[in-house]
């Protein structure tokens, strides 16, 4: 059976992470870090958008910034050997 997630990728979804920095709702002053990782389409974004359009519905925190990581298409990984191991690039 093939996963979802591989099904995705061949749908041109690539794994997206956002490092999200949110201010805590009893401390304004303090960032806190939050990691969210899915599949996405660039550079629409539209699962991270939907996601951080729930944060801001549902949740206390606002947010403060948003970065975002973005891998593309599955591609082949370049193998080597050096000194006869071998290594992924």
């Amino acid at each position: 059976m093939v996963s979802r997630d591989f099904i995705r990728q061949l749908e041109g979804y690539g794994l997206t992470t956002a490092n999200i920095l949110y201010r805590l709702p009893d401390h304004q002053a303090i960032l806190q870090t939050y990691i969210w990782q899915d599949y996405d389409v660039a550079p629409r974004f539209p699962v991270l958008r939907d996601f951080l359009d729930f944060w801001q519905r549902e949740l206390a925190g606002p947010l403060h910034s948003v970065q975002v990581c973005h891998g593309h298409l599955i591609r082949p990984a370049e193998i080597r050997t050096v000194n006869g191991e071998i290594t992924l690039h």
